[in-house]
């Protein structure tokens, strides 16, 4: 019974190594695929930083297509997108409070829904391929017009631009949106 029991835990000790060196070897492919990207504005005494990873366009139909119409996407690809800002802001003329959420949207031809949200995600989807967002956490929504591009971006773009008001651009394939953000 004790080498039985030796026996096992061999197994089992070996197995969770396999699994996790194939875990991580999955995710250095998948990030390599869409790479990370870190994109910051620093205005005045405003500091906003937002996470992501940039999907490639590789002649697929993306909006509408990848990613679903009136479907909650998480932004991006791998983790769930996140915003951090220092200071309370407006989002399209609505209040945002200081602190840091995930960033989600439901893409239509015409509009998205852009969403903030306070509970951080490990992944942006689940394991049937759903997005993991929970939308009692939701804090703030906004919907914004979509500018049709002539040319064709082929790796989504999240771009953070001074100005005022100061905007989250986010642009793939032909689609663009600009999220105006003030400070309060």
């Amino acid at each position: 019974m004790n080498k039985f029991v030796k026996w096992t835990i061999i197994v089992l000790v070996s197995l969770f190594v396999l699994g996790f060196i194939g875990f991580k070897y999955m995710q250095h492919n998948t990030k390599k695929a869409s790479p990370e990207q870190v994109v910051e504005l620093q205005q005045g005494d405003l500091s906003i930083e937002v996470f992501y990873c940039r999907p490639y366009k590789k002649d697929r139909p993306i909006f509408g297509g990848l990613v679903p119409f009136n479907e909650v996407w998480r932004t991006g690809a791998n983790e769930a997108t996140s915003f951090t800002t220092n200071r309370d802001i407006n989002i399209d003329g609505q209040p945002l409070a200081e602190g840091e959420y995930t960033l989600w949207t439901i893409p239509g031809k015409e509009e998205w829904k852009v969403i903030f949200n306070s509970k951080m995600y490990g992944w942006g989807v689940s394991f049937d391929g759903l997005a993991s967002r929970e939308a009692e956490y939701d804090v703030l929504m906004v919907s914004i017009p979509v500018t049709h591009l002539d040319e064709t971006i082929e790796q989504f773009t999240i771009n953070l631009l001074e100005g005022e008001p100061m905007l989250m651009q986010l642009t793939w394939d032909q689609t663009q949106i600009n999220v105006p953000i003030t400070a309060q």
